[in-house]
């Protein structure tokens, strides 16, 4: 947070991708190409990497299954559930070219990781799960309202009501906090594409005017500065404009920077990887702290070492909000080896695609969420 020289407030911003940001269409198809698998193979075990540019994506990773899965059809329908159906584009779902690179996982991964009859932690890897009451679903409230915008406008276009918006699209909210609780939304950054015949000062003012007033509801107020396409037009965009990789959006999947971060993605990996499946968990946990009342804020922390299904260390950081020992205490009383958390969260169903975009936290129909 960033103290203002005129007030003793301090203000904190996130920002959130609509899922036509060229990264989030690699996140989309690799957690499409996971859902695949899992639906013939529950036990499948598939880390799926993509690149996207111009016309082409590659597909790359070790995948090991139970289970026959087209890459590229499942690609091409990611990339038109997400509206990239334009035959004049290079990026178009009927179009694209795929590169598929997949490889088998790594014996030597394979069986370290079901040693000593017990699934290990399928890497190393140093996890966060967070949780504060600042807003009802739990999560950071710009993290919450970026999100929000990007939502919704992706509502309306696949609606038909914005003819002229494209897919990509970002947004960047700053709110200002008194110590840990917020006070006001202060600034809104929000761009989208658009169509070549739509003038962009229609654009700037549908959006400052119309949308993002319309869409902030009672956070809404005349004191926000709005910078709406601050950039100007915005017509070519996507993976045609821009080289879209997965995992390179950790920070608006989890809690947008409010929190630490491991380095981990998300998308492409089943949840034998902690990266994933212990994330969700330790979000799981820091939500019972707070719903407790042990802490208005808590910050998990796990460690995992590749092979072991303990973990190596535990932490919980409540930040002046509660009391750290009562809420490690009662972190602890939850059992953080992988097979437990697959069972408890129900991980190895194929839900991942509902998470990809708009956060992996915070939507009330996931199973760390309930």
């Amino acid at each position: 947070m960033r103290a203002s020289p005129q007030t003793s407030r301090t203000s904190f911003t996130s920002e959130s991708v609509s899922e036509g940001h060229p990264d989030k269409v690699a996140d989309t198809i690799a957690d499409a190409i996971l859902d695949a698998y899992l639906a013939q193979d529950p036990d499948a075990r598939v880390a799926c990497e993509v690149l996207c540019k111009q016309g082409t994506v590659v597909i790359a990773g070790e995948i090991d299954a139970q289970a026959s899965v087209d890459h590229g059809a499942v690609a091409r329908e990611a990339i038109a559930a997400i509206g990239y159906t334009d035959a004049a584009k290079a990026f178009c779902a009927q179009r694209v070219e795929v590169v598929d690179l997949v490889g088998r996982q790594s014996g030597n991964i394979g069986q370290g990781i079901v040693a000593r009859g017990e699934l290990g932690a399928g890497d190393q890897g140093l996890i966060f799960g967070y949780a504060t009451d600042e807003t009802p679903h739990l999560m950071p409230l710009p993290l919450v309202c970026a999100h929000g915008l990007m939502a919704e406008l992706a509502r309306l276009r696949k609606s038909g009501e914005l003819p002229w918006c494209g897919p990509d699209a970002k947004a960047q909210i700053t709110v200002a906090y008194d110590g840990e609780r917020p006070i006001e939304l202060t600034h809104v950054v929000l761009s989208t594409q658009h169509a070549a015949d739509m003038p962009v000062a229609e654009v700037q003012r549908w959006l400052a005017e119309e949308f993002i007033p319309r869409t902030l509801g009672p956070r809404w107020h005349p004191g926000i500065v709005v910078h709406a396409n601050p950039a100007g037009a915005f017509v070519e965009g996507g993976p045609e404009a821009d080289c879209g990789v997965t995992g390179r959006k950790i920070i608006v999947d989890s809690y947008g920077g409010m929190a630490r971060h491991g380095g981990g993605a998300f998308s492409g990996k089943d949840a034998t990887k902690v990266d994933r499946s212990a994330a969700y968990f330790a979000r799981f946990v820091a939500r019972a702290i707070v719903e407790r009342g042990l802490a208005r804020t808590a910050e998990l922390g796990v460690c995992y070492a590749i092979g072991r299904a303990e973990p190596v260390a535990l932490r919980v950081d409540t930040r002046g909000t509660g009391d750290d020992a009562a809420a490690l205490h009662f972190a602890k009383t939850f059992d953080y080896r992988p097979a437990a958390i697959i069972e408890r969260l129900g991980l190895r169903s194929p839900l991942y695609r509902r998470t990809t975009n708009y956060g992996h936290f915070g939507k009330a129909d996931l199973p760390w969420e309930r």
